[in-house]
């Protein structure tokens, strides 16, 4: 036994007891010892179908994989108890439509995603696709694997719940319906053709709300919620010769920069333009001008998570030493979660190989992602991007949007929500509530017109590098504090079993 799950064992029924909370608002859940048993019984058979579903590359920016990883899906979700798994066609990559029908009075909504991010294997310690079991210090084994916390670490740990709930010789406690996309990846850009199809419609208006597994741990053990998320514009700027009507229209030699005009530092100026002097402030015309600030009630709630949270702890786990501004930890995680972002993803131009090669470049590019605070769309943000580079006398270069969504947001007496705070505190654990992660995901197709849902994040364990080199998650944790895979499966039944009883 590990000491991940021997440790949890011994120590959830003290953790439990130690709760100073009224019974009548997180009463006893139902006996779930022979699910738990289930699940230590197949901690091997989880590990291996995570190991297989990242071994398995499903990248929609590379248009690689993904039919495969697709069918992948749709395969794990029939294993894991799903009656009915459908292939949605979009005009980009295919979604899924899934439903399990448990027989149960009430019905909750799962969002997944199957497709992941590039990874270039030179920059990994461990190969991106092989999903090696690593030892590494201070966190115990872990997975190493593009997809590993984000998403199919956790996706795969909700799976596994449902594996053992079955072994258990028992029905789930909920039904669900699924929807997954291959897109998230890229900005969702076909997600609500997915969501929108009447069958599917009707589908989630039956559901309590919608949640995505997550890993939900730091590396310290606290765990954060999020009532939302940012909306995003992903987009690309080019800049070229031939649109412009000045430079050149293919690459020529770099002596013709005394005579020639370079798109390269035209695009450059543009980009110059979107943000205050240090880059660090958005300035486009009308960007953020429906912003909505934070209320009182979020502000009070950020400095409670500054109080709380570790700033070193945060520090570490990005690589950072310094925050913009040099601004305190609480205006830090204020700016974090209230504030519209410009950011560059990447800049291509010319000859980026080795040594040098003295052209100048026809065509420049860069790509962006903005993201989006509450009472801002994707739509105004997108036109004003553009307005703003017209009037500035950048109208000639391109822009082109790639995916994006609107931000969503979630109350926080919402049933889905006190659930998770009931089985996070059970478990002793007193989370962390913030208004929204500074990230994103397509939410608002549950939670805007005409769904309006509830929807959010839960599940115990840890990971980290998502979008970066040895992306990673915890399968069997040293630290006690920290979930391993068998202690967040553990998480996802007891929520299940939680939102089936809550009011």
């Amino acid at each position: 036994m590990s000491l991940d799950r021997r440790r949890f064992l011994q120590h959830s029924a003290a953790a439990t007891a130690a709760l100073a909370l009224p019974d009548a608002l997180y009463p006893q859940q139902p006996d779930l010892g022979p699910i738990f048993a289930q699940i230590e019984q197949r901690h091997d058979e989880a590990v291996a179908r995570l190991q297989e579903w990242i071994r398995q590359p499903s990248i929609a920016a590379e248009n690689r994989g993904v039919d495969e990883g697709c069918e992948l899906t749709m395969r794990l979700l029939r294993d894991a108890g799903f009656g009915q798994v459908s292939k949605i066609p979009t005009d980009g990559q295919p979604g899924i439509f899934a439903t399990l029908d448990a027989g149960a009075p009430r019905t909750l909504g799962l969002y997944f995603m199957y497709d992941v991010k590039q990874a270039d294997p030179a920059e990994w310690s461990s190969p991106p696709w092989d999903a090696a079991l690593v030892d590494r210090p201070g966190l115990g084994k872990v997975l190493v694997g593009r997809g590993a916390v984000n998403q199919k670490g956790p996706e795969a740990t909700l799976l596994a719940a449902l594996h053992a709930i079955r072994g258990a010789g028992k029905k789930p406690p909920l039904n669900f319906v699924l929807v997954a996309e291959g897109e998230e990846e890229i900005g969702s850009p076909h997600f609500p053709q997915i969501v929108h199809r009447p069958e599917v419609q009707a589908a989630l208006q039956r559901t309590r709300g919608i949640f995505m597994p997550s890993a939900s741990q730091g590396s310290d053990g606290r765990v954060t919620m999020f009532l939302g998320a940012k909306g995003v514009i992903e987009s690309e700027l080019v800049s070229s010769g031939e649109r412009w009507g000045r430079g050149p229209r293919k690459d020529i030699h770099s002596s013709n920069k005394a005579r020639v005009d370079s798109p390269a530092w035209h695009l450059v100026e543009a980009l110059a333009t979107l943000v205050s002097p240090d880059g660090n402030d958005p300035a486009i015309d009308g960007y953020a001008d429906k912003a909505r600030p934070l209320s009182a009630s979020e502000k009070a709630m950020v400095a409670e998570a500054a109080r709380r949270l570790d700033q070193a702890v945060a520090k570490q786990e990005l690589g950072v030493d310094r925050w913009v501004h040099d601004v305190s930890w609480a205006e830090a995680l204020e700016r974090l979660v209230s504030l519209p972002t410009v950011n560059i993803e990447g800049l291509v131009g010319g000859y980026t190989g080795p040594g040098g090669k003295t052209i100048l470049p026809h065509r420049a590019v860069a790509k962006l992602d903005l993201r989006l605070v509450p009472d801002m769309t994707a739509a105004d943000a997108l036109a004003a991007l553009k307005a703003h580079l017209a009037k500035r006398g950048f109208g000639d270069i391109e822009v082109n949007m790639t995916g994006g969504y609107d931000p969503t947001s979630t109350p926080a007496n919402a049933a889905l929500v006190q659930a998770q705070v009931a089985v996070y505190r059970r478990a002793g654990i007193d989370p962390v509530l913030l208004p929204r992660i500074a990230g994103s995901w397509p939410g608002y197709v549950f939670t805007g017109d005409p769904l309006r849902l509830p929807a959010g994040h839960f599940g115990l364990g840890h990971g980290s590098g998502a979008h970066a080199p040895d992306e990673y998650y915890v399968i069997e944790s040293r630290n006690p504090a920290v979930r391993g895979m068998d202690g967040a499966v553990r998480s996802h039944v007891e929520y299940l079993y939680e939102l089936a009883r809550a009011g």
